[in-house]
């Protein structure tokens, strides 16, 4: 199979044999073969390597301890909630969240987040908007997609709230635009972008791997119209502070922490 960015070929394994979570990471690998329509290949002793060079494989999905990890040349990608149990922890204690107030998120309220990318964002929007409100997550690209919606459903630990706000994330594997042409007027009371940044903030293994697999065309004009129609209160975009992209798309109350290199555009509705 031939997905996501310029046609990536992936495939997907587990880890070698004799490791823990036997069972559920052929489970696993079955399920997501199925899903993805790629080959699932038994893993055996070959190295990663070794499968990608056999199977002429850029990206290689591997069942790892129940969960999935994407593995490329450029670096891992798996899901973690990275700074979410901090961040609802300072929801919880009044501090507040930047996000959080961009969005104007309270109890109740339908956000519709076109960027899904490592899923840190939409479990904080999903704690803020609780069990009755919802979260739908879009990502392009089928691979980050598949991992990010595993780990939001299965991934597990000790922190009730974070898990629960996890679970009741609904994500697609779907391209913002043409999503957003499918939904009814006011149909979500905010929608939020969070592009890839025209120059990254830092390096990393997993934001490598994320980099080289996500959509990194610009937002335009037309995606900002639609979701302008969808939204009926509010739509927020994620960039740099410094970057041009809020003023060429209409941006033009920029929020966020004094101090922080990053900023969010808020449109009123």
């Amino acid at each position: 199979m031939r997905t996501g960015k310029e046609g990536i070929r992936a495939i997907v394994t587990t880890v070698r044999r004799g490791q823990r979570y036997t069972e559920a990471n052929r489970a696993l690998a079955a399920r997501t073969a199925k899903l993805l329509d790629i080959p699932n290949i038994p893993r055996g002793n070959d190295s990663l390597e070794e499968l990608r060079a056999a199977y002429g494989a850029d990206a290689v999905l591997v069942a790892r301890r129940g969960v999935l990890t994407l593995v490329t040349a450029e670096g891992e990608l798996f899901f973690h909630p990275g700074m979410a149990h901090l961040r609802m922890k300072n929801l919880l204690l009044g501090h507040g969240d930047h996000l959080v107030s961009a969005l104007g998120l309270v109890e109740g309220m339908h956000v519709l987040d076109c960027t899904l990318g490592t899923g840190a964002d939409a479990i904080v929007e999903s704690f803020a908007v609780g069990a009755q409100g919802t979260v739908t997550a879009l990502e392009s690209n089928p691979l980050i997609a598949a991992v990010i919606a595993d780990g939001l459903a299965h991934a597990t630990g000790d922190n009730y709230e974070m898990h629960a706000a996890m679970r009741r994330i609904t994500v697609h594997h779907a391209d913002a635009l043409t999503y957003l042409r499918t939904q009814a007027d006011g149909s979500c009371d905010v929608v939020y972008f969070d592009p890839m940044f025209r120059r990254p903030l830092h390096e990393s293994a997993g934001m490598n791997a994320l980099r080289v697999l996500a959509d990194s065309r610009a937002l335009t004009g037309e995606t900002i119209a639609e979701a302008r129609r969808v939204a009926r209160l509010r739509v927020v975009m994620k960039e740099r502070r410094e970057s041009a992209e809020f003023e060429r798309l209409g941006f033009t109350h920029i929020t966020g922490g004094k101090y922080s290199r990053i900023a969010y555009g808020v449109m009123e509705l």
